[in-house]
């Protein structure tokens, strides 16, 4: 199913507390946007679920099942898989070796050529390049093999964070139209945002973060009118 429950969660580093109390619901097969500026609380939102960060109280659930303190490879086992923000890839190793290393867990690993068909089919460009270093690549080069990496672990939701950092706007519009493709083809999206009017065109619903907490919710195409949102964040 994909479905992603969030209750009354707070979190943060050590003592310091960043988010306090947000709920939020990821439907199955949806694309749902979390935007705000930053401070807000986005990545440490992401890091929590990902098990990257220890939760200071509430609930996470994923399909119904609690997965509330769990370790990160026990949550990429059970199918969630974030796409983390600046890419964070190996640079000294080729684009397919990148991709390898996507693949570790048992599941993904068994069917790894499968995969990396689907994934080259979604981006040309890194088929061309699969000998190449990483490192050698373009931004947006790089933020394809990123996300064609999390891919390689063939999630049930995938959690992409600030995926248009550092990316001219061509390319951010063509990254989005994959996101959509990837999401038509049934992978959940949760998607963390600083650019809010692409997050809000390329989501169905929506969250708005401000200082660890939600002000505003609702489907995207209705808070894209939003006065208060436009003036705050649309510059409008």
């Amino acid at each position: 199913m994909a479905q992603l429950e969030i209750k009354a969660l707070h979190a943060g580093y050590k003592r310091v507390p960043v988010l306090h109390g947000i709920s939020i619901q990821v439907q199955a097969k949806e694309i749902l946007a979390v935007v705000g500026s930053n401070g807000a609380g986005k990545t440490t939102l992401l890091k929590t679920v990902s098990g990257l960060l220890v939760p200071f109280g509430g609930e996470i659930l994923f399909d119904g099942k609690s997965i509330f303190g769990w370790q990160p490879h026990q949550i990429v086992e059970e199918g969630i898989v974030q796409v983390p923000e600046g890419r964070q890839l190996f640079g000294y190793m080729t684009v397919e070796q990148n991709l390898q290393v996507g693949s570790h867990i048992p599941n993904a690993r068994s069917r790894r050529p499968e995969t990396l068909k689907e994934v080259f089919d979604l981006f040309p460009v890194l088929a061309e390049r699969r000998n190449q270093l990483a490192r050698t690549l373009s931004g947006g080069e790089q933020q394809m093999l990123a996300t064609a990496r999390a891919l390689m672990a063939r999630p049930k939701m995938l959690m992409m964070d600030e995926p248009s950092w550092g990316l001219a706007p061509l390319l951010v519009k063509r990254l989005f139209e994959t996101c959509r493709e990837i999401n038509q083809r049934g992978t959940t999206i949760l998607l963390v945002e600083q650019h809010v009017q692409h997050a809000l065109n390329l989501s169905h619903r929506a969250y708005v973060m401000e200082r660890g907490t939600v002000v505003m919710e609702g489907e995207s195409r209705i808070l894209l009118q939003d006065p208060k949102l436009k003036e705050a964040y649309l510059g409008m």
